[in-house]
């Protein structure tokens, strides 16, 4: 465990009070051991067999665009489950692979097959809208084997909100019909008039196929093998083309590897760091999803399997000095999504960044606000801090000209809605109750409270909020300079100085050492102990001796359970360490704060911050770094406590490992400098050596060896093409 002093909950309210969109846990994601896969619009969740709906109440099912297309689908040999050998998900993510074999089977003939007779594999993927499996089998016995295998299946074209747990007073008409000898369909008739069908086709062909049931009837021969192959196509209006299995298995693999192709890489000395970071890489390129603008990693399986735009933006924050082309991909899609007119029911107003997009029956009628929901205070100012992060990271002149016309609606929001008192803040305060009482990242209807445990009530100004703003402008600035905007640029630079100086006076509580948690609707600040203040140093809006203060608050015991800073601080009113935001430990969140660590010069912090999330990875299945788990105090001889319903994978918690090497080493790739910079870098202690392969900065590519002795990191570098300098300073 990492030392860390180098720097010298409320009762369960009414059930009026919960959030309208509150997530229903019945059972737990955790106790289910769930396998997932995605590509585009589609994700599957699966239990380990590889089957869907063996439980009742789960998440469990293969999903197309907000609609769960296939409820149920089960293997069984002669009406039994077979056992389980093994089941894994594929390292690069590409398919689930499941080993099993057949329990003891006892047949009417008074003949039996011994358990572990017929080897049972199945391989199911995802590609182009479709669910692709081959269930392979093999007899191992001197002796012809002869048994009935069975496909169960069933879909109940629930809405995604509904699998959440939301009620609805209608639905719509589902329909099934066996339509070929090989091919059987379920249709559904929404309520918003759009025609889904799920269409399940069977090689070879069944020996009797019924509406939710396939029967195989297998004769193998000693020692033979034998396959069948079922696709499953998600259709929503006209269906797509089919393809084959291994047509789709090739295609599938070609464009995994094309699109991590032109990547950076790191691999280190440490072996289990080395499954953690390709594990986080995996992850991020399953999640990513083209759209008519360029890649866009959807936030996390199986609830935010979508465009969310705060998510989006830090992931590709995160993920700038690997992959800025992700960060090209998120800018262009959030301006082309940008709001340009008035909606309270979406919480839109013009220049608004969007907080999620949903394509879901649900979502078309106005059952749920999402279709296009606005009602997120940071997602702007994060939108301006990309634009300019990705400027400075690639010197992209083209790409600032074109989305110039919404960073300036962006910036014109900050000043017009979201200040509309004029004094200097950001607040937010939602237009209807159907949308989220709650509008930074911690959005929970309980995340925003005083000192006493009581609500702060709205407008509320988020300490965060208003980091992110002065970084926007401070950006904006910049690139306004870059462009010739000399007016907006002078502008933008005497408001990010306005807001600095207000900030300090309204939010710092020097009897918590550290910044109120918000400011309410009559400016009195909540001064609670908080993980968001770490983001004012991220931003880099916090003065210097005050970041030491913020670190050594965010670095004690209450706040830093060993296995990372909890969101909420022991001892204050409303912490819980198995609440979604109220004193769990996020690992983007961490990632962020240390960022802002590395920002200061506190390269220790950050690493004894790196240090707990590493160790928590190493607790987790696959090594896979999970949206949240509990904030429970770290024990010996045991890893961190789960939280039950979190999104496992979760594009920014697998993109956190790579903002954490860059806050150690003080990675910073200006494009216009023409220079790779590494500001007094260090290595966590379980990292002796970290090789970076084919860091790009313009037209130059460079491959690094750091090592560290000691207290001190020296740098090699073994390769380059280009005339980029590679720079270490202290």
């Amino acid at each position: 465990m990492a030392t860390v002093h180098q720097i010298h909950g409320p009762t369960e309210p009414p059930e009026a009070e919960l959030p309208e969109h509150y997530i229903e846990a019945q059972t737990s994601l955790v106790e289910r051991s769930l396998r997932t896969l995605k590509q585009g619009d589609a994700f599957g969740v699966l239990d380990g067999y590889g089957d869907i709906g063996s439980v009742p109440d789960t998440p469990e099912g293969l999903f197309f665009r907000d609609t769960r297309y296939l409820s149920r689908f089960e293997l069984r040999v002669e009406g039994k489950r077979p056992l389980l050998l093994g089941s894994v998900i594929q390292d690069d993510n590409a398919a689930l692979t499941v080993d099993l074999t057949n329990p003891d089977i006892r047949l009417d003939t008074e003949d039996s097959i011994p358990r572990d007779t017929i080897s049972i594999d199945r391989t199911k993927f995802l590609w182009s809208d479709s669910a692709h499996e081959r269930i392979g089998l093999r007899n191992y016995d001197q002796r012809t084997r002869r048994f009935r295998l069975d496909l169960v299946f069933d879909a109940d074209f629930r809405d995604l909100f509904e699998v959440r747990g939301t009620d609805r007073a209608r639905r719509g008409r589902v329909t099934s019909a066996v339509v070929g000898p090989d091919t059987m369909e379920f249709r559904y008739e929404g309520l918003d008039g759009v025609h889904r069908a799920t269409r399940l086709v069977f090689e070879p062909t069944p020996e009797r196929l019924e509406q939710n049931r396939a029967v195989f009837v297998m004769d193998l021969a000693a020692q033979a093998r034998c396959s069948l192959l079922v696709r499953i196509d998600f259709i929503e209006g006209e269906a797509a083309a089919p393809i084959d299995f291994l047509t789709a298995f090739r295609d599938k693999r070609r464009a995994i590897r094309a699109a991590t192709r032109g990547i950076a890489t790191v691999e280190t000395d440490n072996e289990l760091f080395n499954e953690v970071v390709c594990r986080s890489t995996s992850d991020l390129y399953m999640l990513m999803t083209r759209t008519g603008q360029g890649l866009y990693p959807y936030a996390g399986i199986p609830w935010y399997s979508t465009v969310f735009g705060r998510d989006g933006i830090i992931t590709a924050m995160m993920m700038l000095w690997l992959d800025p082309s992700v960060a090209a991909g998120v800018l262009r899609h959030l301006a082309e999504t940008q709001a340009t007119e008035i909606d309270p029911a979406a919480d839109a107003e013009p220049g608004k960044i969007l907080h999620e997009r949903r394509h879901g029956e649900m979502a078309r009628l106005g059952e749920v606000p999402f279709r296009r929901y606005y009602g997120t205070v940071d997602a702007t100012p994060l939108f301006i801090m990309l634009a300019g992060m990705y400027y400075r990271r690639t010197g992209d002149r083209a790409m600032i000209e074109r989305i110039w016309p919404s960073i300036e609606a962006a910036l014109a929001w900050i000043d017009r809605y979201g200040d509309r008192d004029g004094d200097g803040f950001v607040e937010y305060h939602r237009e209807t109750e159907q949308g989220l009482a709650n509008q930074g990242w911690k959005d929970s209807y309980d995340s925003i409270f005083h000192a006493d445990g009581s609500a702060a009530e709205g407008p509320i100004a988020l300490v965060e909020v208003q980091a992110y703003v002065w970084a926007a402008r401070k950006h904006a600035e910049a690139l306004a300079t870059a462009l010739g905007y000399a007016e907006t640029a002078h502008r933008q630079r005497d408001a990010a100085e306005r807001l600095r100086r207000r900030f300090e006076e309204a939010f710092w509580c020097e009897e918590i050492g550290t910044y109120a948690l918000a400011l309410d609707g009559r400016k009195n600040p909540c001064r609670v102990r908080t993980s968001n203040a770490g983001h004012a140093l991220f931003a880099g809006i916090a003065s210097p001796d005050r970041a030491v203060r913020v670190a050594r608050t965010l670095l004690a015991q209450d706040s830093f359970s060993g296995w990372g800073i909890r969101t909420v601080a022991r001892g204050e009113p409303r912490y819980n360490p198995m609440s979604y935001h109220n004193g769990s430990i996020w690992p983007h969140d961490n990632a962020m704060i240390a960022l802002g660590f590395g920002r200061y010069g506190l390269k220790q912090e950050a690493a004894a911050v790196f240090e707990a999330i590493f160790g928590a990875a190493l607790y987790q299945e696959g090594r896979r770094l999970p949206e949240l788990y509990c904030g429970f105090i770290r024990k010996r001889r045991r890893g961190p406590v789960a939280y039950p319903v979190a999104c496992s994978p979760q594009a920014w918690a697998a993109a956190a490992p790579f903002a954490f090497l860059e806050a150690c080493l003080g990675l910073d790739l200006p494009a216009g400098a023409g220079e790779v910079r590494f500001s007094d870098p260090v290595l966590p202690s379980f990292l002796d050596e970290a090789v970076i392969r084919g860091l790009s900065l313009g037209g130059t590519r460079v491959d690094l060896r750091l090592h560290r002795h000691g207290e001190d990191v020296t740098l090699n570098v073994l390769r380059r093409t280009g005339a980029a300098k590679v720079i270490v300073s202290k």
